[in-house]
């Protein structure tokens, strides 16, 4: 019987993550994964990787040079005619683009030699050394022990009860990634990171696109400067048609396409028909069949599975990190929880900051934000100061065409230690590290601001809302 110092279960960015860095520790590691990709093999990368958050960027990123074409290249003196777009090859990108990072994850195993077992991975008790896995694969069962296991199991669509998915007509954004033309009506049940990111793409495309959300509030996660900015962008400017407050009623599917009845939150009825339909109402963790109870692990009642402040379960040894424990379900809040779990294991002080993970929501434009909003510290009754800078002010933004969207930042009133750094741009996902890393240092505002910029860089926004703390903004 094979034994591992380290078994991994999930090779998705937490999974793969973790058993690179616990090779790289000197540990012996095996990564367990049973995915696979549309042609039958087995493949690395898990959601994220596979039907998740690259391919999402793919498309997003085709869906967005194409809006170019038609719409701003004209403001350059670019003059485009008889502009068409093929979908086929567009998904055919997409899957090109998945395979090669998919690949790469092989790479790196082989690179630190983290074995591959392909298969589906559950408990099976203790063993002397450690914990007895199964593992069920296309060739049969093996069992190995391992005397430390990380379970990254990842999660999966939330789907509506009733209401099957056949990810032709319903889709999760499984099918929402591969929708093989471009819908004349698009329907999407929830207005969340999921539906806006894959509603923008197929409505760049012509889709006439409606969204519906029980929640009464938009984005309630972000500060509530950014969200109003957002739902002006969404809908005002790019035609996305967004009710919040839905009661959804009866789901019917067709041979024609689906039809939804819904409440609004003024109690009047109405109905939705559409040639497909997007379900992205949330996702739940991956721990059905993995044994835990043979090891005395618990899940919560929604399926997380408990654990500490460091991801250590309650059978030692064993750690749970990704979305299969609290927190937001970010790919990169579980690699910082992988990397955690493999150095504690090897005698070292692991450690993940949760005051400072980023979040990003990669529309267009990008919403990213880090720490707490301006409502939070409202409840918490804290002392702050803000400072708001916009891209509208910003040379290299004009230049580019993209002069929208704002930064700003939250500060503490008497320390001037940054407390929140909320931006909504193009180009957020990138602006928002600088704000990350100033937070993990503990800066003040006045840090940041009295820090040199390049000109003329985009980054020269964060400066300026930094010095706007202060009512100092140069160039405003």
């Amino acid at each position: 019987m094979k034994k591992f110092d380290v078994l991994v279960i999930g090779a998705g960015p937490a999974g793969y993550v973790a058993a690179v860095r616990a090779a790289q520790l000197g540990k012996s590691v095996a990564c367990v994964e049973k995915w696979k990709g549309p042609n039958g093999e087995p493949a690395l990368g898990g959601t994220c990787l596979n039907v998740g958050c690259i391919p999402s960027k793919a498309l997003l990123e085709s869906s967005e040079n194409y809006e170019k074409v038609l719409h701003a290249f004209g403001d350059h003196g670019i003059r485009c005619t008889g502009v068409e777009f093929d979908v086929a090859r567009m998904l055919a990108r997409k899957d090109a683009v998945v395979a090669k990072n998919t690949k790469g994850i092989e790479f790196l195993f082989r690179k630190n030699k983290v074995a591959w077992l392909k298969g589906h991975a559950r408990f099976a008790g203790t063993a002397a050394g450690g914990y007895r896995i199964e593992i069920a694969g296309d060739d049969g069962t093996e069992a190995v022990v391992a005397a430390h296991v990380i379970i990254a199991t990842g999660s999966k669509a939330r789907h509506l009860p009733g209401v099957p998915v056949d990810n032709v007509r319903i889709c999760d954004n499984e099918g929402a990634l591969a929708l093989p033309s471009v819908p004349k009506k698009l329907g999407v049940i929830g207005a969340g990171v999921i539906g806006l990111e894959l509603g923008s793409v197929w409505r760049r495309l012509g889709a006439d696109v409606t969204i519906l959300e029980a929640l009464p509030t938009f984005l309630a996660a972000c500060d509530e400067a950014v969200a109003k900015e957002a739902w002006k962008s969404f809908t005002k400017e790019q035609g996305l048609k967004i009710t919040l407050g839905v009661r959804l009623g009866e789901i019917r599917q067709g041979k024609a396409g689906v039809r939804i009845e819904y409440t609004e939150a003024d109690g009047s009825a109405h109905v939705l028909e559409c040639d497909r339909l997007i379900v992205s109402i949330g996702r739940i963790p991956n721990t059905d069949g993995l044994g835990l109870e043979s090891v005395g692990i618990a899940v919560d009642g929604r399926g997380f599975i408990e654990v500490d402040d460091h991801c250590r379960t309650a059978a030692p040894g064993v750690f749970a990190v990704g979305d299969v424990v609290r927190g937001p379900m970010l790919a990169h809040k579980g690699e910082e929880e992988g990397v955690m779990a493999a150095e504690i294991i090897a005698g070292q002080a692991g450690h993940v900051n949760y005051a400072t993970i980023p979040w990003v929501i990669y529309t267009s434009p990008e919403i990213a934000w880090v720490g707490k909003t301006e409502q939070q510290l409202k409840a918490e009754g804290a002392a702050y100061k803000t400072g708001t800078f916009p891209f509208s002010a910003n040379g290299r933004a004009l230049s580019q065409g993209e002069p929208g969207g704002f930064v700003k930042v939250l500060a503490d009133a008497s320390t001037d230690r940054i407390l929140g750094v909320h931006v909504i741009h193009a180009h957020a996902s990138e602006q928002v590290a600088e704000a990350v890393l100033a937070m993990e240092f503990m800066a003040a505002a006045e840090d940041v601001a009295r820090t040199c910029h390049a000109h003329p860089s985009l980054s020269e926004v964060m400066k300026e809302a930094m010095l706007g703390v202060d009512k100092r903004s140069i160039h405003l």
